[in-house]
């Protein structure tokens, strides 16, 4: 079994609508051994290795489906296997995740497996480790040599892993923001590896690590970590704090902790979790040997006077005391049968402890501070304690070295309350912990006594959010409700742009006509990312890094996202959904790429956005495949957008209340109107909008339909909608590529990035509008990795409407030859009836451009395919017919062969000779 391609789905996906990775799996000969052909071994083997498979309910939904389903008939397939495997070692690894699905792809003994993760890293490494399993599972001899390492021991690995994925993943007090978070409604990101997160989208976003947030003053954490300085502030205002000294050397150690008095507390000046923190010592020795341990971790080291009591975490938040726990230190407690060794055993068979912050308890594990504790008492690990004798294996009570927690929340003193919060505004945080130790936390600290010994600037929720005994606390809540108070927002909205034509345009528009609104848009395209009108990357931006991009700008407060097929099938969505989805049609394009060979297929990807859409569903009333979308989104309104004021369903869908976009004809030219809720409203004549050339260009009239349904669909105002389109031209500045029109040579030039048949279409539509007084002059191509249908459809779309073509190449290649996409264009064109002389075939897109502004003369139309669009738009402004071409050593000729067509068609010119600039030299016979 080998794992050819693997996916990592960031977000809504062909899949699923949350992450999930897909792995496409070859199985090789194993297609002929399902689980049961397997026998009774891999099975055992297999539930054993992973008991919780058992609760798997697979497709049945009940506990023991998977079981059920590996074991009826002839069982199940190891892909199937595969998935369940990987899902439940990220179980193991304290993940919650569920979903999974194995289906059969092309090819016998090919599947894709799909399945959920949280974290990408450990949800690849699930994978990686499922796969070995299977493998180590397997009869000897149907394994394949090599899968499996000589010294695998899963037991070692599973292990591993659950390290691998706690490094990785949130700590647990992060993750408890982050599941408050989601359980308000606020969006996510993760902006590190580690526990950096933003809260909120744009504008509004907040960010946390651990639990020191935005809010955090820099000036307090510095406090804070300073327990030197900490206990001066503290003891200024009268709150109750051990004597300390900050001291640098052994011997001051000693000279400080005489002068404090015994017995004494040693600890590092700036250290946490309880590292390195040495308690009740009593004797100048063990001061030096506590010394050394705390040097280990910080340079300076406190002494200070050890305080009597037990040791209290209370929590305060914005002001506000929310939690208290009792910490008891790691212990075991003897029975009076087992050494100290084999009651640390006991201790952690305790299902609630796991490695690091796996579980809500945390494994005691023997170290040098555990055999220290022993030896004070004269015991080592051998020694069987007494029935009921707590022996204990760490001196402070932090959960991360094996301590537990008990709730005291509601029986603390008032006094003691008061006392915390005013400890933590001293401090300056909004969040903070103190650690507190008193002989009784229900009595005033005035009379029982007691004393601050820390303040934690980054206080762990662990203890408060899972005691192991009394209420757990929800902590994280008030920390969200202190970021983000009810009522406040937390979201920017999000439209969402796809379809296979117009996907720019109709952005850049939207764009445009929230700008105009007094928004700062965040804008992605295929042309880069724009934050407030400034490209801030270039490139292709029409993907989830995108879409994070901007999601992430603490500016932006529109995100206007024009989203790719590409990025959908590579990664899926970068959020998990958006307000309002519009998808503007479903054309023929990339076709036969990423497993997507028909046009319903690409429209199942497309629809996507249209099923993440929460408040409305843009779609094209006039393409039958977007129409069907319509039964595929949860949005609470659909919005249709029809050119044809005559559609039956769109009108039975007004009547009804619903709304739609709709193109109307009146006296004085097209209306774009809006329906809404029964109101008929009016936009904007169509010859208004300087991007439809006076209402010729129509697919540029749909665009701004579309731009105006989403617009009305966000709330923005009638007038600024309409300001925005009439204010928004197809001028290479606004909508580079996009029918940019330049008019200041004696001949009209239109650059398009049009790719694709229908997108070519369209613009050979706008040319018939026009009616050059002179010749039609094209440019065209087709990109490289497009079937050779599609690129044959391009020249078929265009032949007849031009008096002369140029055939050229991008310059990506795309796996062609150099002369391939030229030539077969130049063929398609012969074949329906283009005059050969009227075509040149010039490879270089430079070159082609330069040809054809040559060749141009007053009144002419120069209609130019582009794909590197700067550099033609600048070829196209900068053009000079008066001067001279660069002088060049004359090339010798080069022979092309034409592409093999009909001889009636060619008649006796079938050889062009051309220099290496692609102009034509001579014509030759074949006689």
């Amino acid at each position: 079994m080998r794992i050819l391609d693997t996916s990592v789905y960031q977000g809504p996906s062909l899949f699923a609508h949350f992450p999930v990775i897909r792995l496409d799996v070859d199985l090789g000969e194993l297609e002929a051994w399902p689980t049961m052909r397997l026998g009774p071994a891999f099975l055992d083997g297999l539930f054993t290795a992973l008991p919780g498979l058992e609760e798997h309910g697979c497709s049945y939904g009940d506990a023991g489906g998977f079981r059920r389903r590996a074991t009826e008939d002839e069982g199940t397939w190891l892909g199937h296997v595969l998935e369940h495997v990987a899902i439940e070692l990220q179980n193991v690894a304290g993940a919650s995740v569920t979903f999974g699905k194995t289906r059969s792809a092309d090819g016998a003994g090919r599947y894709q497996v799909v399945y959920e993760y949280e974290q990408q890293e450990v949800g690849l490494e699930a994978g990686r480790l499922a796969l070995t399993l299977v493998h180590a599972l397997l009869p000897p001899e149907l394994r394949p040599d090599g899968t499996v390492p000589v010294d695998f021991e899963f037991t070692e690995e599973r292990d591993g892993f659950i390290r691998f994925a706690q490094r990785r993943a949130l700590g647990p007090s992060t993750a408890a923001l982050v599941h408050a978070a989601e359980a308000r409604g606020i969006p996510w990101m993760r902006l590190n590896d580690y526990s950096l997160i933003q809260l909120g989208y744009g504008r509004y976003q907040q960010r946390v690590q651990a639990t020191i947030t935005t809010r955090t003053s820099h000036i307090a954490v510095e406090i804070a970590s300073d327990k030197e300085e900490t206990n001066k502030i503290l003891a200024k205002l009268g709150l109750p704090v051990p004597k300390q000294r900050l001291v640098q050397d052994e011997r001051d150690a000693v000279e400080a902790a005489r002068r404090i008095g015994y017995p004494v507390v040693v600890k590092p000046y700036n250290g946490n979790h309880g590292r390195g923190v040495s308690i009740n010592l009593s004797d100048e020795e063990a001061v030096r040997v506590a010394f050394r341990q705390a040097q280990a971790i910080s340079r300076s080291v406190i002494v200070e006077t050890c305080v009597q009591g037990e040791d209290h975490r209370m929590l305060v938040i914005d002001g506000d005391l929310v939690a208290v726990s009792k910490r008891v230190p790691g212990h075991v407690v003897g029975d009076g049968r087992h050494s100290v060794e084999e009651l640390v055993h006991l201790v952690n068979a305790d299902p609630r402890r796991g490695i690091g912050h796996e579980k809500v308890l945390t494994r005691i594990e023997f170290d040098a501070q555990a055999d220290r504790l022993l030896s004070q008492h004269g015991y080592h690990r051998q020694t069987v304690p007494m029935a009921g004798e707590v022996v204990y294996l760490r001196s402070t009570g932090n959960l991360s070295t094996g301590g537990t927690a008990i709730d005291l929340t509601d029986a603390v003193h008032p006094d003691n309350r008061e006392m915390a919060i005013r400890t933590v505004e001293a401090v300056g945080l909004d969040v903070g912990g103190v650690d507190f130790l008193t002989p009784d936390i229900t009595r005033s600290y005035k009379e029982a006594g007691g004393a601050i010994c820390e303040v934690n600037a980054a206080p762990g929720f662990r203890m408060h959010m899972a005691p192991s005994e009394g209420k757990p606390r929800d902590v994280a809540g008030p920390v969200l409700d202190m970021l983000f108070p009810p009522g406040s927002p937390s979201r920017i909205p999000i439209a969402a742009v796809t379809g296979t034509n117009g996907k720019t345009t109709t952005a850049r528009m939207l764009a445009h006509i929230h700008k105009l609104a007094g928004h700062t848009v965040g804008l992605t395209s295929t042309d880069g990312v724009y934050i407030d009108g400034n490209r801030t990357v270039e490139g292709d931006m029409t993907g989830p890094v995108a879409a994070r991009m901007v999601l992430a700008d603490p500016h932006v407060d529109v995100a206007v996202l024009e989203t790719a097929r590409g990025g959908l099938l590579r990664a899926g969505m970068g959020y998990p959904y958006c307000d309002v989805g519009a998808c503007l049609n479903v054309k023929e394009d990339h076709l036969g790429l990423r497993g997507i060979d028909t046009l319903e297929q690409l429209a199942k990807v497309k629809r996507i956005v249209v099923e993440v859409a929460r408040d409305t569903a843009v779609l094209n009333a006039d393409d039958p495949l977007c129409l069907a979308m319509a039964d595929y989104t949860d949005a609470k309104s659909i919005c249709y957008v029809t050119m044809n004021p005559e559609h039956p369903l769109v009108r039975e869908h007004i009547r009804a209340g619903g709304r739609a976009v709709a193109l109307e004809a009146g006296v004085n030219g097209q209306m774009i109107t809006i329906y809404d809720k029964g109101s008929h409203i009016p936009l904007l004549w169509t010859h208004l909008v300087p991007a439809t050339l006076e209402g010729r260009a129509a697919h540029n009239v749909q665009n701004a339909m579309f731009a105006a349904a989403m617009a009305f669909s966000m709330g923005v105002k009638l007038e600024d909608i309409r300001h925005g389109l009439r204010t928004f031209d197809a001028s290479f500045f606004q909508a580079p590529g996009r029918m940019n029109v330049f008019d200041e040579h004696p001949f009209k030039v239109i650059l398009d990035y049009g790719h694709n048949p229908d997108a070519v279409e369209v613009m050979c539509q706008l040319t018939d509008r026009l009616e050059p007084t002179g010749r039609r002059i094209c440019v065209m191509a087709g990109p490289g990795d497009r079937r050779d249908e599609d690129i044959r459809a391009i020249a078929r779309r265009t032949a007849g409407r031009f008096d002369h073509y140029i055939c050229r190449r991008d310059d990506q290649l795309r796996g062609r030859k150099p002369d391939e996409v030229p030539l077969m264009l130049r063929e398609t064109l012969v074949e329906a009836g283009v005059p050969t002389d009227r075509i040149q075939v010039i490879p270089d897109e430079q070159q082609a451009v330069d040809a054809a502004l040559r060749m141009a003369r007053p009144g002419d139309l120069l209609l130019v395919f582009a794909d590197a669009i700067t550099r033609s738009w600048k070829q196209i402004i900068h053009f000079r017919p008066d001067v001279a071409e660069a002088p060049a050593p004359a090339p010798a000729p080069v022979a092309v062969e034409a592409p093999q067509v009909p001889a009636a068609a060619l008649g006796d010119q079938d050889l062009l000779i051309r220099d290496e600039r692609g102009v034509r030299l001579a014509r030759e016979t074949d006689d």
